[in-house]
């Protein structure tokens, strides 16, 4: 698909109404991790610098429609004025007198963050009345919340049809790192998905087995393939409900010339907790009284030398319980060689979701890896071949 960027606007002396993903993580009122803004001050940054006057839009949490003080935006527009080293105005309202008193007072270049949209219940019900309110504070509407995409709310989907509308640099960014994956990838193409259960991830892996080369199951979900094949895999977690589904799966990926990977060997334990007795086993002898909670060496090493074959790798989920140590250890150095791979040109590498980027964070190769996506239902849902209504509004 094709979008719009900020490429093709002038943006000086214009009101420019910016919807960013403010929703970080906090706790105790204190901001934990600061990655969403800082990804997105390079945008605000480039728009202040061309003289535009930025009204920064973004919701927090689920308040629900109404105004609950402990889910306001002020201590992320603080947070924002820190990353960007300069003064970053407030209006406590994202609608109404208050906004428009707040954005009547800003000079070129000036940056300011609305109270969070979700206080209002059109947000979310994409209410047309709410979404021309906000409309009306802007000349342009950039969308640079990729992770938040998915929805159909009013400030993500109802305002782009009502201004001017276009991606920001970070929106521009994932998307083009998804399209080189996905829409025109250099092959062959590998996919991980891991994970705990298969009844979450079904969209995806019916997305993947006709789009990719290579399908890499791991984390829990691979017991459930296994179990459905007929292997013992113990007391380890697996979905016996989904094994037609799985068997189903694997005859599609068949069809489809996809070739399916899974553990052949397994590090296994009759306690989850850190560093307990653990068993390294073939997939074959694992114990009736153990679980499985990584995958094993001889696993790992065939990932590997599978990783020196394909040109593209997207990657959804560890392969074990990699919070936990001596669990880590797969997911760790296959994203290690992931990250060798792409750091001396042969591998164009995408990871996204929560849990993977965690994981990946923990490797210590984040920022070795092509692209890493900070959205997590978005970048599923992209990755479910859905199409995501806060994209949508930006396509030519």
């Amino acid at each position: 698909m094709t979008f719009r960027t900020l490429d093709g606007f002038t943006v000086s002396g214009k009101r420019v109404l910016l919807r960013a993903d403010l929703n970080v993580p906090v706790r105790d009122g204190r901001i934990t991790d600061l990655t969403r803004i800082e990804r997105l001050s390079p945008t605000i940054r480039e728009l202040s610098d061309k003289g535009a006057r930025v009204i920064v839009c973004s919701h927090f949490d689920r308040p629900k429609g109404k105004r609950v003080p402990e889910m306001s935006l002020a201590p992320m527009a603080e947070a924002l004025g820190r990353v960007l080293g300069r003064k970053v105005g407030f209006a406590e309202d994202c609608i109404g007198a208050p906004a428009v008193a707040a954005i009547a007072a800003l000079h070129d270049g000036d940056v300011m963050v609305l109270e969070n949209t979700r206080f209002h219940a059109g947000e979310e019900k994409n209410d047309p009345a709410f979404s021309a309110e906000l409309a009306g504070l802007a000349d342009l509407f950039v969308n640079d919340a990729f992770s938040a995409a998915h929805r159909a709310h009013a400030s993500t989907e109802g305002v782009a049809h009502l201004l001017p509308s276009c991606a920001g640099r970070l929106m521009q960014a994932e998307l083009e790192a998804l399209g080189r994956a996905l829409l025109h990838p250099e092959r062959p193409v590998l996919a991980i998905v891991g994970g705990a259960k298969v009844s979450t991830k079904l969209d995806l892996l019916g997305n993947l087995v006709s789009k990719v080369d290579v399908l890499v199951i791991g984390g829990a979900m691979a017991n459930t393939f296994l179990s459905a094949q007929g292997i013992a895999v113990g007391k380890s977690l697996q979905e016996g409900e989904m094994h037609a589904t799985a068997l189903e799966i694997l005859g599609k990926a068949k069809a489809a010339g996809c070739e399916i990977m899974l553990p052949v060997d397994a590090v296994t334990a009759t306690e989850f907790r850190a560093d307990p007795p653990v068993s390294t086993v073939k997939i074959a002898d694992v114990a009736a009284d153990a679980m499985i909670l990584d995958v094993g060496p001889a696993t790992v090493a065939l990932l590997i030398a599978k990783l020196a074959e394909v040109k593209t790798l997207v990657w959804n989920g560890p392969l074990g319980a990699f919070e936990i140590p001596p669990f880590d250890a797969a997911t760790v150095a296959l994203a290690k060689a992931a990250a060798a791979a792409t750091v001396a040109g042969r591998l164009l590498s995408v990871g996204g979701g929560g849990d993977t980027v965690s994981a990946l964070r923990h490797a210590g190769v984040s920022e070795q890896m092509t692209y890493v996506s900070s959205a997590g239902g978005a970048f599923l849902e992209w990755l479910e071949g859905k199409v995501l209504p806060g994209v949508a509004a930006l396509s030519d």
